[in-house]
C-alpha cells in the first residue's frame, strides 16, 4: 500500500514524539521501542505527516519539523527532523485552551484556515486528534472536518466519540473508519495496573481494593487538572475495573500537576487483597515514564491499522482497533482478547 497520509490535531508533545519517531526508526535498522515494527506490510517510515493544526503562535506558519521543538512543548530530543514542507494551520481556537493553559498558549492571530479544504488538498487519509483533554467541542468539530475531507478519525483524547453511537453511525454512513478514545500509552500505568490486576487474579488472589495516582508535568496535566480531570479518572477507573473479574473497590485517575517534571509522569499503585487461607497482601510501588513517547509507538499501529481498515472498505468504529489502542473504546475488552483480535485484523 502507499504511504499512510496523517493530519495532526495539535502540535505538542505527543506529535513531536510521533514525528521524531517516524525520523528515527526511518533512518535506523534498530527496531527496539516498536511493538510492530512492520504491520500490515507498513512500517514507521511509510507514515507521512501531511498536515497540521495548532493555535499556538510559535507553531502557526512554521514548517511542523520546526513547531514541534518550539515551546510549550518539552518533550525530549531524540531525532533531528529536517524541513517536511507542511506548514502548521491555525485552527480554531473554540474550547482548545482552557483557563489553567491561558498563560502558558500563546494564541495565534492568524486567521482560522478552512480545516476540510486543507485536509483535502494535502491528501490526508487518517486525521489523528492530539487536542488538550478538555477541548470536546473542538474534538468533535474536527471530527466534522475529517468527515468533510473524507478521512478516517482517530481520537486519541477522552471526548467520547468512537464510542459513542451516534458518532460512529456517522462515520459508517460516510463509509470511513473510526477508532478511539482516549489513546492507551506503550508502558503506561493504567496497562501495567491491568496487568498486575489480572496476573494477581489467574493466581487466585482477592483484590479488595486499589488505587493509582498520576502526577505530571507540562500543559496536557495543567488541562487535565483543570478541565478533564472527573473524566479521565472515570475512564481510567472503569478500564481497570474490567480487568478484574468481580466486584473490588477501585480508584485510577490524574491527581496533580508538578511543574518540574517536565513531560515526565509519576503513577503510585497500592493493592490491597488477600491469598491462601484468606493472608493478607499489600503492594505499594511507584512507576515513572516521559509522557510523549508512550503515544508514538500505539499511535504507529492504529494509524498503519486505519489505514487496514480504508483498503479493506470498513468504516463506522473499528473495535479491533480501539480495543486494542484505547483506554474507553467503544466495547470494553480484557487485554488478551484485545491483543488477540488486533492480531487478527490486521494479519
Amino acid at each position: 500500500m502507499p504511504k499512510v497520509k496523517v493530519a495532526l490535531v495539535g502540535v505538542g508533545n505527543c506529535a513531536s514524539a510521533f514525528i521524531q519517531g517516524i525520523q528515527y526508526y526511518g533512518k535506523s535498522k534498530d527496531s527496539v521501542g516498536l511493538r510492530n515494527p512492520v504491520l500490515a506490510g507498513l512500517s514507521p517510515k511509510d507514515i507521512a505527516v501531511v498536515a497540521a493544526f495548532d493555535v499556538d503562535a510559535r507553531k502557526v506558519g512554521k514548517d511542523i519539523a520546526e513547531a514541534i521543538f518550539a515551546a510549550p512543548n518539552n518533550a525530549p530530543k531524540v531525532a533531528d527532523v529536517p524541513a517536511l514542507g507542511v506548514k502548521v494551520a491555525k485552527g480554531p481556537l473554540m474550547d482548545g485552551v482552557g483557563e489553567s493553559t491561558a498563560a502558558i498558549i500563546q494564541v495565534s492571530k492568524a486567521p482560522d484556515a478552512d480545516v476540510a479544504k486543507v485536509l483535502k488538498a494535502a491528501g490526508a487519509e487518517v486525521v489523528v486528534n492530539l487536542l488538550p483533554s478538555g477541548a470536546s467541542k473542538a474534538s468533535m468539530w474536527y471530527a466534522e472536518q475529517a468527515l468533510a475531507a473524507g478521512c478516517a478519525f482517530v481520537n486519541a483524547t477522552p471526548t467520547f466519540i468512537a464510542s459513542d453511537a451516534a458518532w460512529a453511525k456517522k462515520f459508517a454512513d460516510a463509509k470511513l473508519p473510526l477508532a478511539g478514545d482516549d489513546l492507551v500509552d506503550q508502558v503506561g500505568s493504567t496497562a501495567l495496573h491491568k496487568t498486575l490486576l489480572k496476573l494477581l487474579s489467574d493466581n487466585g488472589v482477592k483484590i479488595d481494593e486499589t488505587y493509582q495516582l498520576d502526577v505530571g508535568g507540562g500543559a496536557e496535566s495543567v488541562d487535565t487538572m483543570d478541565r478533564s480531570r472527573d473524566a479521565k479518572r472515570q475512564i481510567k477507573t472503569e478500564t481497570v475495573a474490567a480487568s478484574i473479574p468481580y466486584k473490588a473497590e477501585v480508584v485510577a485517575g490524574s491527581t496533580d500537576y508538578v511543574d518540574f517534571l517536565q513531560n515526565k509522569r509519576d503513577s503510585y499503585f497500592w493493592i490491597s487483597g488477600a491469598y491462601f487461607c484468606n493472608t493478607p497482601l499489600k503492594i505499594d510501588l511507584k512507576f515513572q515514564t516521559v509522557d510523549a513517547p508512550n503515544a508514538g509507538s500505539v499511535l504507529f499501529d492504529v494509524v498503519r491499522a486505519v489505514k487496514l481498515a480504508k483498503s479493506k472498505k470498513q468504516s463506522g468504529a473499528i473495535e479491533a482497533i480501539s480495543a486494542y489502542g484505547f483506554k474507553r473504546p467503544p466495547k470494553m475488552q480484557p487485554l488478551e482478547t484485545a491483543e488477540a483480535e488486533f492480531k487478527k485484523f490486521v494479519s
